[in-house]
């Protein structure tokens, strides 16, 4: 008995001991995105101060780093590399969390290089000049094949890492075939499966614009590619957006005691994101006269589809602040507001992206109506709305993880707590004042994606140059924000300060008087497929139409 039990402790040591070390080298692959994402966002965040400047007429850009070039750094990094690489990083810490085995994290470091080296081959091509064709990057504009081609290391890494979180999921149902998948790992393995599908547009787009890139073929059906990225481009808002609400159902509740309001809604509203995130993107060609009034009208329909699980998150969410609140003793809609801990950064950065996310989905509903689109798509009123929708329920829910991730993943204490808090109240004032007057500037008509709104002076112009100036003051306060976070985030690591207790970052577990969730919600399978089977079915007909039809292909623009 005693060498069997000897044995056996053995075996168990010899487990832990894996299992510690992967635990480590899994909170390095994590801090390795969180890291890279805090770089980018602070690059993007001056080259989006400089963009505020420039409109405002307060510096005109040299004609070595003109105003296209610093545009399309300023989107590819915030838009497309600052968010990627945050939210690869937080579902991988979801999925090897709720997930605890032994494993190796060679496939999560593979997928994380190849997102690193596509980054710094499109850096490069923009930087350089030869790829000012912003973050929509679909013809006529055509950049150096080197833009495309890091493009598409950028999105293969992100499959890897997708295969990394799969892989670990498919593991737990054959061992725990009779128990749910855990909610964190449901919900990034929704929303990665979703992202696989939507990235299927952007690769096809590739497979377009390499080979035209590289002077193999004489032209490009413009209205393909655009058809192409926008089938990606939307879904691209709701990858985001899945990220964040991950965060508010399961690690929001967490800094006040609060549990899930009920696993069974939040894995509906994933999968409803899952189902009708992709069937949408046509609603951004309604001015588009390649596309049918029929396909763009289903796709209309599908877009205001994608509210009721945002709706639901909203009740979900707010039920969760209440629940908790009552079990303190806390009564009323006042109480319960002043008795969320709104003095913890980690709670207060996502609640403030809320407040924004209000606004910024009254603002899409505009945008998805196509007779008030038709005024406001070539408008600032599009550039608010972005930025309300990034820079809000994306942004602000992504720093306020970081400042409980990166104590978590290092046993250090977060460094200047209080300058964090001030951090994150700063970046909500400066989007509120930014994202308000783009909005105006937009009615009022100011154009978009345009170095000079002054028009020469022209009288009607003179109209919204106010607004460009109070967007140049709330860019700067935005620009101030990150750097105060880069501070904190860079100083929790090398200040070095350890906790005496380890600091945990963890998700909340599902209310105890929440119903049964169906099983049928668990099976992450089957909806993929109808997913696919969704995108198929709205996407076949414009496609095949826009095949059938004369293509007038375009040689390639470079206008700068």
């Amino acid at each position: 008995m005693t060498t069997t039990a000897t044995a056996t402790s053995a075996r168990r040591a010899a487990a832990d001991g894996v299992l510690d070390l992967s635990r480590a080298n899994g909170n390095l692959l994590v801090l390795a995105h969180i890291y890279t994402a805090t770089l980018v966002l602070g690059i993007g965040a001056l080259f989006g101060m400089l963009q505020g400047f420039s409109r405002a007429n307060f510096i005109v850009m040299p004609p070595w780093f003109d105003y296209y070039r610093m545009l399309t750094a300023h989107g590819v990094l915030m838009a497309l590399v600052f968010t990627t690489f945050f939210i690869t990083g937080l579902f991988t810490y979801a999925v090897y969390h709720t997930i605890p085995r032994a494993r190796s994290v060679r496939l999560g470091w593979i997928g994380y290089c190849t997102m690193l080296v596509g980054t710094l081959m499109t850096a490069v091509a923009i930087l350089d000049g030869s790829a000012s064709v912003l973050y929509t990057f679909y013809a006529p504009l055509k950049a150096s094949p080197l833009f495309y081609f890091g493009a598409t290391f950028l999105v293969l890494g992100t499959w890897v890492v997708a295969a990394d979180i799969i892989v670990n999921v498919v593991w737990f149902k054959r061992h725990n075939a009779d128990q749910r998948i855990p909610l964190p790992a449901f919900m990034a393995t929704a929303t990665m499966i979703m992202w696989l599908i939507a990235t299927l547009g952007v690769v096809a787009e590739m497979l377009l614009l390499i080979p035209w890139s590289l002077g193999w073929t004489q032209g490009i059906d413009v209205g393909l590619t655009r058809m192409l990225f926008w089938y990606f481009g939307h879904p691209l808002v709701y990858f985001w957006i899945m990220a964040a609400y991950t965060i508010w159902y399961t690690v929001v509740p967490v800094t006040f005691r609060g549990r899930v309001f009920s696993d069974g809604l939040t894995r509906l509203a994933f999968l409803m994101l899952l189902l009708l995130s992709t069937p949408v993107g046509l609603h951004h060609q309604y001015l588009d006269p390649g596309v049918s009034a029929g396909w763009k009208w289903l796709h209309t329909v599908t877009t205001y589809g994608v509210v009721i699980p945002s709706f639901m998150t909203a009740f979900a969410i707010f039920a969760t602040f209440e629940l908790a609140a009552r079990k303190a003793g806390v009564r009323g809609f006042v109480g319960v507001v002043r008795w969320l801990p709104w003095k913890n950064p980690v709670f207060a950065g996502p609640a403030l992206g809320m407040i924004l996310f209000i606004f910024g989905g009254f603002g899409g509903i505009v945008n998805n109506s196509y007779s008030m689109d038709v005024l406001v798509h070539n408008t600032m009123w599009i550039v608010g709305h972005f930025h309300i929708t990034v820079g809000g329920p994306a942004a602000l829910t992504f720093i306020g993880a970081t400042y409980g991730l990166v104590p978590a993943l290092t046993g250090r204490t977060l460094f200047a707590p209080k300058l964090a808090l001030v951090q994150v109240y700063l970046w909500f004032g400066g989007m509120v004042i930014m994202s308000t007057a783009m909005h105006w500037a937009g009615l009022l008509g100011s154009p978009r994606r345009t170095a000079d709104v002054s028009y020469f002076g022209a009288q009607g112009a003179a109209t919204w140059h106010p607004e460009m100036v109070w967007a140049a003051v709330g860019g700067t306060i935005i620009a101030i924000s990150v750097l105060l976070f880069i501070i904190v985030a860079t100083g929790t690591y090398f200040a070095d300060r350890h906790a005496d207790e380890r600091p945990v970052f963890d998700f909340a577990a599902t209310n105890e008087d929440a119903l049964d969730t169906p099983p049928v919600l668990d099976k992450l399978g089957r909806w993929a497929a109808v997913a696919i089977g969704l995108a198929v079915l709205a996407y076949a007909g414009p496609v095949a139409a826009q095949i059938q039809a004369h293509a007038y292909l375009a040689p390639g623009m470079r206008t700068w």
